[in-house]
């Protein structure tokens, strides 16, 4: 284990992941760096062994490891040593250093031998794409994302109420508060999580993100300009929620739009942030072309910044609006709904519509203090427009429930929403 007992931050895909362990598919396990796929996998290793299975783990970063994939031939020899011919499971970390790893995967697999495959990797490039297409319907993939805000508090509580968070919460508002702010400046990256100390926290996000550079994109993508990427990602992490104008951000760093675009792409295949499509059904009121970003990570925004450990109070509302589409986005990612923003050219806007087959549902986020319930003009005008059955206003610690016409408009404190089915 890469952690010990008292450091152990319990994720809640290891769930899925065990359960996928029977299946025959590959268990694919992506993520941006320093999110905790290694530790997954060898606790996965540690569960396995526990009872009583073979297992074979081998790292592409490890020279001592990487002679084994010059070819097929070779990983199986490897294989057949250590696990015979009876039932293992082999772990394969940071794939994305094999060339052409998808077709060597595929030619491991389709050899139907009985052992179970567990990868993971880094670059999400070669992953999501070159791999993605070669392992059609061989594959699963796990995206392993920082620690949420919920794993973040249950850790930091020592898991004292783990069943019993939003009793927890009602009870001890403060304490609450007090640790969404400290996720909010600090973000959610294993290391950092379990880090007490401020300045090495300070040293490790300056590490996680000089390597990201170096590794993904400087080697992976072959970046030419890496200044150029990085006074863009600082640009984006002043903008979280707000209308990315591709012409503005082109003159203004004097780098062509096309590469722009480019850089923004490779942004979102690293997994260091993810653009918001807008949401609109007349297109010559609404805003149809320029989307919002958000961050993965809230420490790293804030590094990228020079922020990190220090927010002023409207900061903390775009960062607080950025953990709220993180826990969105992963309550809807196994569903087909879609998530977006609405934004009119009268400049009415709501933070998040979701999109469902049962209808619409409008979330607005409010960090502020509430004395009693409020709606905006821009959510009514939603309301008003669209007529959904549920809207919600995620605020930090305000409950209520008010109706607007036919709409049930519902005051929560963001942990509750992780709770809920949208």
């Amino acid at each position: 284990m890469s952690e010990n007992k008292e450091n152990y931050i319990k994720r809640q895909i290891f769930t899925e992941l065990k359960a996928h362990l029977n299946k025959p598919e590959i268990s694919m396990i992506i993520g941006a760096r320093q999110t905790g796929k290694t530790t997954l996998m060898l606790q996965l290793q540690d569960y396995l062994i526990s009872k009583g299975k073979k297992t074979l783990f081998l790292n592409l970063d490890f020279e001592d490891d990487k002679r084994f994939f010059l070819n097929q031939s070779a990983l199986l020899e490897k294989i057949r040593l250590e696990l015979g011919e009876q039932k293992g499971f082999i772990f394969i970390d940071e794939i994305q250093r094999k060339e052409d790893a998808g077709l060597f995967l595929k030619g491991i697999y389709d050899k139907r031998l009985p052992y179970k495959l567990v990868v993971s990797g880094s670059g999400s490039l070669e992953l999501k794409e070159k791999i993605h297409e070669s392992l059609a319907g061989r594959k699963r993939l796990f995206e392993v994302e920082p620690v949420s805000f919920i794993e973040f508090a249950n850790y930091r509580i020592s898991y004292a109420y783990e069943d019993k968070l939003l009793e927890f919460a009602k009870l001890h508002q403060n304490r609450i508060d007090d640790l969404l702010i400290e996720y909010m400046l600090f973000g959610g990256y294993p290391r950092l999580v379990i880090e007490t100390e401020r300045s090495e926290k300070q040293k490790i996000i300056a590490e996680i993100f000089q390597s990201y550079l170096e590794k993904d994109i400087t080697y992976l993508l072959k970046v030419a300009k890496p200044d150029d990427f990085s006074s863009l990602v600082k640009v984006l992490a002043s903008q979280i929620g707000q209308l990315i104008n591709y012409s503005e951000l082109a003159n203004t760093l004097g780098i062509s739009q096309p590469t722009i675009k480019q850089y923004i792409w490779y942004l979102e295949k690293t997994f260091i942030i993810q653009r918001i499509t807008p949401f609109f059904r007349n297109t010559r009121k609404e805003i149809i072309k320029a989307p919002v970003v958000y961050f993965h990570d809230l420490g790293l925004r804030n590094y990228i910044l020079g922020l990190y450990g220090k927010l002023t109070e409207q900061n903390l509302g775009l960062v607080f609006q950025n953990l709220v589409w993180r826990i969105i986005q992963a309550k809807i990612r196994e569903s087909e709904a879609n998530l977006h923003f609405w934004r009119t050219k009268d400049k009415a806007e709501v933070d998040f519509v979701v999109e469902t087959g049962q209808g619409l549902i409008p979330i607005e986020v409010k960090y502020r203090d509430f004395k009693k319930p409020e709606l905006g003009k821009s959510f009514r005008n939603f309301l008003e427009k669209y007529k959904p059955t549920q809207a919600y206003i995620v605020t930090r610690n305000y409950q209520f429930k008010v109706k607007h016409n036919q709409s049930t408009v519902n005051f929560i404190p963001f942990y509750h929403l992780v709770g809920m089915r949208l």
